[in-house]
């Protein structure tokens, strides 16, 4: 009898690794298929696939599909992408990570969009020293400053962006520009 339930249990579990494995292929070739879609700027087709794939995927497709999804919406309607990278980035069940990458998207749209408070109150916890995606939130934050004609707020996160021997090449480079237009007094 034991041995016959140990079979069993090996069988089972063989039976819903396989299952699992299916699953997830089959969300990876419905998330290519999106993919190529979006590529052939079939952008509402693919909006559509991406949608499908949030709620019929497997849990890390419905995260990158959601993404997908907002990035879809964005191209037509910034507010919504924003709606839709908000709820992502509130998402308690969403990796922090990717949680994060989803607020830096919304602040990338926020940039073109909102004031300066609306970027800060978005972006600033993005800003700590244990965050992934802090380079490039202080980044945005600073040009958010600039372009609400905010010299104090813009000059303190490009020092923050100088003073960090972390921080990228590229965003130093930015940063050393606005500071540069700060000192000229050139307007955003």
């Amino acid at each position: 009898a034991v041995c016959i339930v140990v079979i069993a249990a090996v069988g089972a579990w063989r039976g819903y690794e396989w299952w699992q494995t299916k699953r997830a292929a089959e969300s990876g070739a419905a998330f290519e298929q999106a993919v190529t879609l979006a590529a052939a700027g079939k952008h509402d087709e693919a909006e559509a696939a991406f949608a499908k794939l949030a709620t019929d995927g497997t849990a890390g497709y419905r995260v990158l599909a959601r993404l997908r999804e907002a990035a879809q919406i964005a191209r037509t309607d910034p507010k919504a992408a924003i709606k839709a990278y908000d709820e992502i980035a509130a998402d308690g069940s969403v990796d922090q990570v990717m949680r994060d990458f989803a607020a830096l998207r919304a602040g990338y749209l926020l940039v073109d969009t909102s004031s300066y408070n609306d970027v800060k109150a978005a972006l600033e916890p993005l800003t700590g020293a244990d965050r992934a995606f802090r380079h490039s939130a202080r980044e945005l934050l600073a040009l958010s400053a600039w372009k609400a004609g905010d010299t104090a707020a813009t000059r303190q996160w490009t020092d923050v962006i100088l003073t960090d021997p972390q921080s990228p090449p590229g965003t130093r480079s930015r940063a050393e520009v606005l500071s540069e237009l700060i000192s000229s007094g050139t307007k955003g």
